[in-house]
């Protein structure tokens, strides 16, 4: 509720809808269906299934369903990354970020951030979290398309991320 509150004063012109990626019934379909980084959240594979014939449900004949996975396990590698920038109203925030897989055999791999964060009076505040997401093989992903009524091929972003598109048959 709180992304979807900023998104609205953001994007004041969109419809903004709170519900679950693998069951979420619009009653309507559309020309395309956006699945980004979110789909980092589905841990399982029936979770990944689920995520994907919801968008099928919604994707019209023809229509493309796009899926942006941060990794997929031929991609997948341990890493850090830092960052952060600064405001001209005084306010900053820096970041740390680490990947890492606890144990190769699953689907699945932790990230952990730690945010230091600067307000425009000058205080100064940290925070943290931790996330599981999963982390499934192209095989894995180009079946799931397949079983779900698309069509897929795997695009390169420009990061060399995988972007699977899926035309609905």
């Amino acid at each position: 509720p709180q992304m979807l509150a900023v998104n609205r004063r953001q994007n004041p012109e969109c419809e903004h809808i709170l519900g679950d990626m693998t069951s979420l019934d619009l009653g309507r379909q559309f020309d395309c269906v956006l699945v980004h980084d979110a789909i980092m959240y589905a841990t399982t594979p029936d979770a990944v299934r689920a995520t994907i014939a919801c968008a099928a449900r919604h994707c019209r004949r023809g229509g493309v369903a796009v899926f942006l996975p941060d990794c997929v396990k031929e991609t997948y590698v341990p890493a850090t990354a830092k960052g952060g920038d600064d405001s001209a109203d005084g306010r900053g925030l820096r970041h740390l970020q680490w990947r890492w897989d606890p144990d190769p055999n699953d689907d699945t791999y932790e990230v952990g951030v730690t945010y230091l964060m600067r307000e425009a009076d000058g205080r100064v505040w940290s925070g943290s979290e931790c996330h599981r997401f999963g982390c499934f093989s192209r095989e894995d992903w180009t079946h799931w398309f397949g079983e779900a009524g698309f069509d897929v091929r795997i695009h390169s972003d420009p990061w060399r991320r995988d972007v699977f598109v899926g035309v609905r048959r």
